[in-house]
């Protein structure tokens, strides 16, 4: 487990061979150092939060956001349930987040904007703002917030591209980005 503190960026972490305690103990360490511990965890000049719950900062909904995906399940009724699954490419490049929120990634072209969208459970449009690696398929996505002090950022989620409608929709969004960033 220890050796997955030691990867860097462009590396992936290796967990298959984990099982499932050892796996989110190894992705909760990364997870604390880059992101819970870190005091300078900030985006352009700008801070980034977790995710809230019920008003409060919530890490534990943060860190299931950047290791799993949501999956819905129909019931034996025809009901529709859904619950978050560890989700390996995730997973494998959290220790990427990092180098990408402190723009230390010089391999790849990447791409910074900010485009309005429908939040479908909020029921209203949001603007969100992404950073969008395209040579590695990999997305940051980030919620600006305005602050009486400054700006700031929630981290909503990041994730691989891996399904073959991903680079697409993000291609697709690319085209509507606001012309500035948020």
């Amino acid at each position: 487990m220890p050796f997955n503190r030691l990867k860097r960026y462009p590396d992936l972490l290796e967990l298959a061979h984990l099982g499932e305690k050892e796996r989110k103990t190894s992705l909760r360490g990364i997870f604390d150092r880059d992101i819970a511990e870190n005091d300078a965890f900030s985006y352009r000049d700008c801070r980034i939060y977790p995710i809230k719950t019920d008003g409060k900062m919530d890490m534990d909904r943060e860190f299931a956001h950047l290791t799993t995906e949501e999956v819905e399940e129909k019931g034996e009724c025809g009901e529709i349930t859904t619950h978050r699954i560890y989700e390996p490419y995730r997973s494998e490049r959290l220790h990427w987040i990092r180098p990408h929120v402190e723009q230390k990634v010089n391999d790849s072209d990447i791409v910074v904007f900010s485009v309005k969208e429908r939040n479908q459970r909020k029921r209203m449009d949001i603007v969100r703002t992404y950073v969008y690696n395209r040579t590695r398929k990999y997305v940051i996505v980030f919620e600006p917030q305005t602050r009486a002090d400054n700006r700031a950022y929630y981290l909503l989620t990041a994730y691989y591209l891996n399904r073959e409608y991903g680079v697409k929709q993000i291609e697709k969004k690319l085209k509507i980005r606001l012309t500035e960033i948020l």
